[in-house]
C-alpha cells in the first residue's frame, strides 16, 4: 500500500501509540482492580479478553466520540457508573467457589473493564482521533499495537497490588476521579458549573472522597457480616 511507504503514516502510528501509553495507566488500573480478586488463570483471561474488547470499543467509539460528548446528561450518567464501579471494586465480592461461579466472576470481571473502559475513554479517543486525521486504517493499527501495552501494565498492576494493598486503594481513589471530572465536563452542567479549572479539581476530590468513603463503609459491613 502506498501510504505506508509515507513517513506522515508511521509518524502518526508512532503518536497514536504514543498518546496511549500515556492515556492507559487508568485503564490499566481499572483492568488489575476488576481481576485481583479472580484465580490466576481467570486473571489472565480477563485481562486478555477485557482488554482487547476495551481497545476494539474504543475503535468504534472514537468514530462517535465528539457527537457524543456534546450529548447532555450522558457524562453525568459516565460518571456515576464510574462511581458505582469504584466502590464496588475497593467494597470487594463475595468469595466464589465452583467453576460456575468462577465464571461468573470472569464474566463480571470483563464487564466492569468494559463499562468504565467506555466511560473513561471519552475524552482520550478524541486525542487518538485527532493523531490518526481521519486515516481508519492508521487507527486501528495504532490502537491494535496498544493492547500488549495495556495487558502488560494491568499484569503488571496487579502483581504491585498484591505486595502492596494500598495501591487498591489508589486505584479506587484514581477511578472516583476520574468519575468527578466526567460529571463536571458535562455540557449540561457547563453553563453552571462555568469552565474554571478548580472546579474539575474539586469535583474531582468529591468523587474519590466518595468512593474511599463508601467503599470503606461497604469494607466493614462485609467484614461485620462474616463475623
Amino acid at each position: 500500500m502506498d501510504m505506508l511507504q509515507h513517513p506522515d503514516f508511521w509518524i502518526g502510528l508512532v503518536k497514536i501509540v504514543w498518546i496511549n501509553i500515556i492515556l492507559s495507566g487508568d485503564n490499566a488500573v481499572v483492568i488489575a482492580l476488576a481481576a485481583r480478586s479472580l484465580p490466576p488463570d481467570q486473571q489472565k483471561k480477563a485481562v486478555f479478553f477485557g482488554s482487547g474488547a476495551a481497545v476494539v470499543l474504543r475503535i468504534v467509539l472514537t468514530v462517535v466520540a465528539a457527537k457524543l460528548l456534546a450529548l447532555p446528561y450522558l457524562q453525568i450518567i459516565g460518571g456515576l457508573l464510574l462511581l458505582w464501579i469504584g466502590v464496588q471494586l475497593l467494597g470487594g465480592e463475595e468469595e466464589d467457589d465452583g467453576d460456575g461461579k468462577q465464571q461468573g466472576s470472569l464474566m463480571t470481571a470483563i464487564r466492569t473493564i468494559l463499562i468504565a473502559d467506555l466511560v473513561m475513554s471519552l475524552d482520550n479517543v478524541i486525542a487518538v482521533a485527532a493523531a490518526a486525521q481521519g486515516n481508519m486504517l492508521l487507527l486501528i493499527l495504532g490502537l491494535a499495537i496498544s493492547i500488549p501495552l495495556v495487558i502488560f501494565g494491568s499484569t503488571l498492576m496487579i502483581k504491585l497490588m498484591e505486595r502492596f494493598p494500598i495501591i487498591v486503594v489508589l486505584g479506587a481513589a484514581l477511578i472516583g476521579w476520574v468519575a468527578g471530572e466526567t460529571i463536571a465536563s458535562d455540557a449540561a452542567l457547563k453553563g453552571v458549573l462555568g469552565s474554571a479549572a478548580w472546579v474539575h479539581y474539586a469535583a474531582a476530590i468529591v468523587g474519590a472522597v466518595l468512593v474511599l468513603l463508601i467503599g470503606k463503609v461497604l469494607q466493614r459491613r462485609g467484614a461485620a457480616a462474616e463475623a
